[in-house]
């Protein structure tokens, strides 16, 4: 656990040093810098100097006892919420971002993932779209390897207001979805499940396409391709299905 603890804190930008020393502060609690030095196994002048920086960072708080400096560090829930300001700043600024980059810089990029956790990490990457989502799916397959699909993924998906539309075989697990379709800001078309049964989901958002390929947990795996032409292709062959979807009227 104390792996994880530390990794986290790397991830939200303090270095080795700092982690190792917030960790060993909320178990201290208030101390000088001699003792941040004992339990953290760094030097007195290191473990002086980076708690020096993480007070100006604002991660630590200073109060001067008699001769001595005693630090603590600040509350774990201030990181979280200093870890989301920059991420909803970055988020913020991705299109501004995005328009930098030139034109002839925005080159086709595939990027390939592995496992189940592989097929999340995609299934996240949705959730940034900026587009309406439009894809192939079978709506029974990825509640089958993700039961709490509709309450992580359909409903944050919700609530970042993305719209889908979607065309799935016309099965029980269908049927259901289907009629589902206005509480979750979708429209689903039914297509005959006998000669439509999609094993794989392709979703198209933005300029990408996410192709997800269940199979076995072993075989499991994922592809996001991004390319504006490819992107707009998939698109086209999708509205020429939806328009099948909808004169089938099943």
């Amino acid at each position: 656990m104390a792996k994880d603890l530390f990794s986290v804190l790397r991830g939200i930008g303090l270095d080795d040093k700092e982690s190792q020393l917030y960790l060993s502060g909320l178990h201290l609690g208030s101390a000088p810098a001699s003792e941040y030095a004992k339990a953290s196994g760094l030097n007195r002048i290191t473990s002086y100097n980076t708690l020096e920086g993480m007070v100006r960072k604002g991660h630590f708080t200073m109060v001067k006892k008699m001769r001595a400096k005693w630090y603590a560090p600040v509350a774990p829930e201030y990181l979280a919420l200093e870890a989301r300001k920059h991420v909803d700043t970055l988020e913020k600024t991705v299109p501004e971002l995005r328009s930098l980059r030139k034109a002839k810089e925005r080159k086709p990029s595939v990027r390939f993932f592995e496992g189940w956790e592989g097929v999340r990490h995609v299934y996240e990457d949705t959730l940034t779209s900026k587009t309406e989502i439009i894809n192939f799916a079978n709506s029974a397959v990825v509640r089958r390897f993700w039961p709490n699909y509709d309450l992580e993924y359909v409903a944050e998906r919700v609530k970042h207001g993305i719209r889908l539309r979607g065309i799935a075989p016309d099965d029980e697990a269908g049927r259901r979805v289907h009629g589902e379709d206005r509480a979750s800001l979708r429209e689903i078309r039914l297509v005959s499940g006998k000669d439509f049964d999609f094993r794989n989901e392709i979703n198209v958002y933005e300029d990408k396409v996410a192709i997800c390929s269940f199979g076995s947990p072993k075989d499991m795996f994922a592809v996001i391709i991004e390319s504006k032409e490819v992107a707009e292709t998939q698109r086209q062959i999708f509205e020429m299905a939806w328009r099948f979807a909808g004169r089938k009227g099943t």
